[in-house]
């Protein structure tokens, strides 16, 4: 993707090389669909989280929270 002064860019959060912030880049804020399937696949194997306390099995299983 060729870029000019003014195209905004961002660092890929996979791989930290430069990304185009528009809408010609549809992985944005990846590179390309690769670093967004690794990202991706990160979260579902766990290995990204946000912080914060797990929910109970029992709240999940109370159908006046679901």
């Amino acid at each position: 993707m060729p870029m000019n002064k003014l195209t905004k860019t961002v660092k890929c959060p996979e791989c930290k090389s430069l990304s185009e912030w528009s809408k010609k880049n549809i992985y944005r804020p990846f590179c390309s669909k690769r670093c967004q399937l690794l990202d991706l696949g990160a979260w579902t194997n766990e290995m990204h989280k946000i912080p914060g306390d797990s929910l109970n099995e029992s709240i999940l299983d109370d159908p006046e929270i679901a």
